[in-house]
């Protein structure tokens, strides 16, 4: 099992969706909230995701393909 912290960007429509919880389910993959900041107009949360490379790398897919900004946090690199 791989970890991998990656910090999400929420376009304002997407802010009531269960996006992290679709991502999770779909993918396979066990996220864990380390931060979290949300308003009426943006959202913004840090997730630690554990699960095989293959996987993180679909959920990454995923969350962008949605819509979600997926920046690396730290020395992390998202591929």
């Amino acid at each position: 099992m791989a970890k991998k912290q990656v910090t999400l960007i929420f376009p304002q429509h997407l802010i009531k969706e269960p996006v992290i919880y679709m991502m999770s389910k779909e993918c396979d993959i066990l996220p864990n909230i380390r931060r979290a900041r949300v308003t009426e107009t943006s959202g913004e949360v840090t997730l630690e995701l554990e699960g095989s490379e293959e996987k993180l790398k679909q959920a990454v897919a995923f969350l962008e393909k949605k819509g979600v900004k997926v920046e690396p946090v730290g020395g992390d690199v998202v591929s």
